[in-house]
């Protein structure tokens, strides 16, 4: 008990607290720094898959072919999305209708009862062990025999009116008679 009253106290409140801090404060420059490096992760991955454009000094019909391409880029980028949309609704519903039957399977199939079986040591080796096991056990052969002693003989026990009893220990006569009976091993 002192050991773990020990162990407990090398750690004070205070200094828990100083702990948890310090910790919540790593966690949080530590979550600010991730922030920071998906930040730059995606502005890179932007400017690798978008050049700038160059509007300035192009004529109207440049301008046009253009907001062409573009609309075509859009319209491509578009479609995959879509089907990106399509196939994870598909897997969704595939998973949700894969979800149900296991759901009715495991409803189908009724546990048994389970019973409680005797099994001998030699049967369970012979279960265990198969065609290898070929020493008998027998464990109650080991057990000591025990010699049961007689005590009811030496102690006979006297059956009589329980009223007579009662009628005899009531009052300050049978208390006294216990208090006697009490005293009189002792003083032997």
């Amino acid at each position: 008990m002192n050991n773990f009253r020990e162990r407990k106290s090398k750690i004070t409140a205070s200094r828990k607290l100083m702990l948890k801090s310090l910790m919540l404060a790593k966690a949080k420059e530590a979550w600010e720094q991730d922030q920071v490096d998906k930040q730059g992760e995606k502005e890179r991955y932007l400017a690798e898959r978008i050049t700038p454009l160059r509007t300035s000094g192009l004529s109207f019909s440049q301008l046009q072919d253009l907001c062409r391409e573009l609309h075509e880029k859009v319209e491509i980028v578009d479609e995959e999305r879509y089907d990106i949309e399509a196939k994870c609704i598909h897997n969704t519903r595939e998973i949700k209708n894969l979800k149900l039957k296991v759901l009715d399977l495991r409803g189908k199939f009724k546990r048994p009862p389970l019973r409680r079986v005797r099994v001998s040591a030699d049967a369970m080796l012979r279960a265990l062990l198969g065609s290898k096991h070929k020493v008998s056990m027998d464990l109650r052969a080991n057990l000591k025999s025990v010699k049961k002693e007689d005590t009811e003989k030496e102690r006979p026990v006297e059956v009589g009116d329980w009223r007579k009893n009662v009628e005899a220990m009531s009052g300050m006569e049978g208390r006294k008679k216990m208090f006697d009976a009490a005293k009189s091993p002792t003083g032997q």
